[in-house]
């Protein structure tokens, strides 16, 4: 937990902390599979993305900008540079980094969704 704190401090620059190499320790994954949750309805669903894509989930578009991941433990934890914007809005509901193990640290504050990042995709 203390890591991944330290870890959101250390890519909190924003947008500029997306175009630097991946820290010592962390691999970079050609994508990601985030879950999302419509409040409202109660379903919830795998959102899968490769780096560069976006999905649209209810009302919602998420994009993926990285996922990162510790190299000598791809399962244990993952990174993810997320866009999210409400369909038509001109700024988006989010936009920076998010963790696996600590989704309350960086997290979407929606009335109706939630995102969350599952894990990275390393194949």
């Amino acid at each position: 937990m203390i890591r991944a704190g330290i870890f959101a401090l250390a890519l909190a620059a924003g947008p500029m902390a997306a175009a630097q190499e991946a820290p010592e320790g962390l691999a970079e994954a050609p994508g990601a599979v985030l879950r999302g949750l419509d409040k409202v309805a109660g379903t919830a669903s795998d959102i899968e993305l490769g780096i560069g894509q976006t999905a649209t989930f209810g009302k919602i578009t998420v994009t993926l900008r990285e996922c990162r991941y510790p190299s000598e433990d791809p399962s244990s934890n993952a990174y993810a540079y997320l866009i999210i914007a409400d369909l038509g809005a001109t700024e988006p509901a989010f936009s920076g980094w998010m963790i696996a193990d600590s989704p309350a640290l960086s997290a979407l504050d929606h009335q109706r969704y939630d995102v969350w990042v599952i894990r990275c995709k390393t194949e």
